[in-house]
């Protein structure tokens, strides 16, 4: 049985490759801020994204982007501006995607999603 914290490992690798094969250029992962974490940092073309990784491995909770709350956003937002601030040869257009990974309880990979700026940032 997996925990919750090798359970969203998985996501976030999942996730990571799924950005890759989608022309996303991976800079950074797990960037811990003064306001919060960001799972994947990346570069699309000339836009900064700032991904949130949500894994589930059942639906007893719900999907898993109904977990980005509104409170979370906020954080996910100061997050991503204080790292601009810090990493200032990066481009300036910036956004939040999220991806939602659902696996099966052997862990293998059931369904993955990627929202394109859930935020309007």
């Amino acid at each position: 049985m997996k925990t919750n914290q090798t359970t969203g490992k998985t996501g976030e690798d999942l996730a990571e490759d799924f950005l890759k094969k989608n022309g996303f250029r991976v800079i950074e992962k797990n960037f811990s801020g003064r306001y919060g974490e960001i799972d994947i940092i990346a570069l699309d073309k000339d836009t900064l994204v700032f991904v949130e990784v949500k894994t589930r491995t059942s639906s007893q909770f719900g999907n898993p982007l109904e977990a980005i709350t509104s409170w979370k956003l906020r954080t996910l937002t100061k997050t991503a501006q204080f790292y601009k601030l810090t990493h200032q040869n990066l481009p300036d257009s910036l956004r939040i995607d999220a991806v939602s990974v659902e696996l099966f309880p052997n862990g293998e990979l059931k369904n993955i999603e990627h929202v394109r700026n859930i935020s309007g940032f």
